[in-house]
């Protein structure tokens, strides 16, 4: 908890700053809202250092939140009293349940327990310390489809951070969105920061300029928006509204596109610092490879947030390594892990419990009611950040493909797959699907192998 003199100055701050952003130009509201935040960072950071050298306690008090009121349950008591649950629900998207910028919420998330808002701090921070510029003004792109959800354009608490307008990511048709989402990202010159929920939709996105550079380049020259299946008239009015007729950008991408594909987003974007996704791993991992061998050539990946069964875990605090990896913070939700390969007795460990290099199943406790659910996670631990597990994520455990009736995980497929392309020169993976042969039709054996 923070001194009472501390909370004072910093409601007295960000009072401040607020009634004069309200009175300022743009620009000058940009570099005050980033200054608090960054300050809000700064301090949560410090907090989570003080969190990470107390795990146990950390994660016992965090119990105590999502127990009812009155329980007074340790760890122990608690997992006697209620066994291991069903699987969690299915996951929630994290980012439409990001509140936007609020003095008071963000001052709460300084010295309360508000996941959301403290990771985005964590994000800011983190992103500002190795990509100074990546927090310029209206300097990140976000391409993602997030239909009937209209609000800004990432959970982030900064909104003034994006070009492109919220009523673009919420557009019933998700081609439509992207495409319109990609022109308002085409204006932008001096563009720091690509960003997408998901690396397929950068993908497709990118797929879209391959196949229609030319009306995008038209639409940029006219500052119009082309009719399209998916848009609305009234939408399109409103999107068309906030665009200017920009020739010499229309030239620039006709000459960029014309000179091929490869390494297309350096050319178009020559500022451009990073790539944030809001996943990279499992199926993801293959567009992110894809991207990064193609249109995305030279620029390093971030992915920022682990979530599961809808609750935010853990935040990559190392934008620059090409791995991502995930601090699990202790004090936003109860973690409990069943070591793998399963042992006879299902008893599980605690935060402060892990071993580097070992795999775990993840059981969750993240919200009243909700006690230890299976969600469905594996995860291996790389190291340790003060007492807190860093871990990376290895699989889903409902993440399985049959080929033939049997039950193969799908990373270990995918591995295999592009072992099998790397041995044929030449050959990239782009996709793939995976789908049992109607041509093997006959019975199946108890072995597995179909009578022929």
């Amino acid at each position: 908890m923070l001194p009472v003199a501390a909370v004072v100055a910093a409601v007295v701050a960000v009072a401040v700053a607020v009634a004069v952003t309200l009175r300022a130009s743009s620009a000058l509201r940009h570099r005050l809202a980033c200054s608090v935040l960054l300050r809000a960072a700064v301090r949560y950071r410090r907090r989570l250092e003080l969190l990470g050298s107390e795990v146990g306690l950390s994660q016992e008090r965090c119990l105590r939140r999502l127990l009812p009121r009155g329980t007074a349950l340790g760890s122990e008591a608690f997992r006697e009293r209620h066994p291991l649950g069903p699987s969690c629900p299915s996951d929630g998207a994290l980012a439409a349940r990001l509140p936007p910028l609020r003095p008071w919420a963000l001052l709460r998330a300084c010295w309360g327990s508000d996941p959301p808002l403290q990771g985005s701090l964590l994000y800011l921070d983190a992103l500002r310390a190795a990509f100074p510029g990546a927090l310029a003004r209206g300097g990140t792109a976000r391409l993602s489809w997030a239909p009937g959800r209209p609000r800004a354009p990432a959970g982030w608490p900064l909104p003034s951070l994006y070009c492109t307008p919220a009523e673009a990511s919420a557009l019933p048709s998700r081609a439509a969105a992207l495409r319109v989402q990609l022109l308002f990202a085409l204006r932008q010159r001096a563009l720091r920061v690509l960003e997408a929920a998901l690396a397929a939709e950068l993908h497709d996105a990118l797929a879209a300029l391959r196949a229609d550079w030319p009306g995008l380049a038209r639409d940029l020259e006219l500052g119009e928006l082309s009719p399209q299946a998916g848009l609305a008239e009234d939408a399109r009015g409103r999107l068309q509204a906030l665009l200017v007729p920009d020739a010499a950008r229309a030239a620039e991408l006709r000459a960029e596109c014309a000179g091929g594909f490869e390494g297309i987003v350096r050319r178009l974007w020559p500022r451009l610092q990073l790539v944030v996704v809001g996943m990279a791993h499992g199926a993801e991992r293959l567009y992110c490879d894809a991207l990064r061998q193609a249109d995305c050539e030279g620029l390093p990946f971030y992915c920022p947030f682990y979530g599961a069964a809808g609750a935010l875990l853990g935040v990559n605090l190392w934008p620059e390594e090409p791995a991502p990896r995930f601090l699990l913070c202790p004090d936003w939700a109860f973690c409990e892990f069943l070591p793998c390969p399963a042992e006879e007795e299902l008893r599980t460990v605690l935060l402060d419990e892990l071993w580097e290099g070992r795999e775990y199943g993840l059981v969750l406790t993240a919200q009243p009611g909700e006690y230890r659910c299976r969600a469905g996670e594996l995860l291996r631990v790389t190291g340790f950040h003060k007492q807190c597990p860093v871990v990376e994520p290895v699989r889903r455990e409902s993440q399985t493909l049959s080929v033939r009736g049997e039950s193969i995980p799908e990373d270990r497929f995918c591995r295999s797959l592009c072992r099998a392309v790397g041995l044929w020169p030449g050959a990239r993976l782009v996709d793939y699907v995976c789908v049992e042969s109607t041509l093997l039709a006959g019975p199946v054996s108890p072995g597995g192998f179909p009578h022929l």
